[in-house]
């Protein structure tokens, strides 16, 4: 990992919340919001939540007396989540990494984690962070994306790039969203967490952009992809992602797109 992956800051937070969010990640906000509707908790704990797709669907989903603490590393995503969500006082906001949780032991039934884990650079010692702060019994549930071929508007976004780039192509996408998909190694890790048992579905959904232009812009511009993209071709992001996006029409199409995309979901018990 960079020391750039994990920063999502600047422009990349709007652009996220404005394309990535409706096209990839409110399908899995919903499926982990139900999963977690189901265990009926009194304290909820969200790890990454970015500018709060799963927040926003937890607190539709739960009933109004649950707790929610939305916590994220990044305070730009966090500002854009607390407006999203609106004025209320069921929510408490926090800035903090996943690493290192400023939570006291044993203080949640449920911590959620919605495609947050593949940043962190020690996975055991998040895994663990969430054990601490989950209660005997408690379930931690997260979503990891699939391989990248089994995503299809990313995986001719880097085909594209890697042909605009055949000498040092842009990875981060492989390097980071779709980086740590084994369910071996994943299983491995949370054992070494101390996790008691765990379970693991892999969910199929649909895609959908307006354009591969949106869809495009949401990846180049909506994550640390595009510093990739300048530091390899600087001042040219906007022509790259325009040129990325005329890639995709020749596999999608022109007019409103769409495509499969694969994640694992996993619940971890304490």
């Amino acid at each position: 990992m960079t020391t750039t992956d994990s920063v999502f800051v600047g422009s990349i937070p709007a652009y996220y919340e404005k394309f990535l969010v409706p096209m990839i990640f409110e399908p899995y906000a919903r499926d982990i919001a139900e999963r977690l509707r189901q265990l009926d908790p009194a304290d909820v704990l969200e790890v990454a939540t970015g500018t709060g797709v799963l927040t926003r669907a937890m607190a539709s989903a739960l009933g109004g007396d649950v707790r929610i603490t939305a916590s994220d590393l990044n305070q730009p995503m966090l500002d854009i989540a607390m407006e999203k969500q609106g004025a209320g006082n069921r929510i408490t906001w926090k800035q903090a990494d996943g690493q290192a949780l400023p939570f006291a032991d044993q203080a949640f039934d449920a911590v959620a984690c919605q495609f947050g884990v593949m940043f962190f650079p020690d996975k055991v010692k998040g895994y663990s962070e969430a054990r601490r702060v989950l209660r005997p019994g408690g379930r931690y549930i997260f979503s990891v994306w699939d391989k990248l071929e089994n995503n299809e508007f990313v995986t001719v976004l880097s085909q594209a790039l890697a042909e605009m780039f055949p000498a040092d192509p842009p990875h981060f996408m492989e390097r980071m969203p779709h980086g740590y998909w084994n369910l071996q190694t994943i299983g491995d890790e949370l054992k070494a967490a101390d996790f008691s048992s765990l379970s693991v579905e892999t969910v199929d959904h649909v895609s959908h952009a307006a354009s591969t232009l949106d869809a495009v812009t949401g990846y180049c511009m909506g994550s640390p992809l595009g510093n990739d993209i300048e530091l390899r071709a600087p001042g040219e992001l906007a022509s790259v992602t325009r040129t990325v996006a005329k890639a995709l029409e020749k596999r999608f199409g022109q007019g409103p797109i769409e495509g499969k995309i694969r994640a694992h979901i996993v619940t971890a018990v304490r």
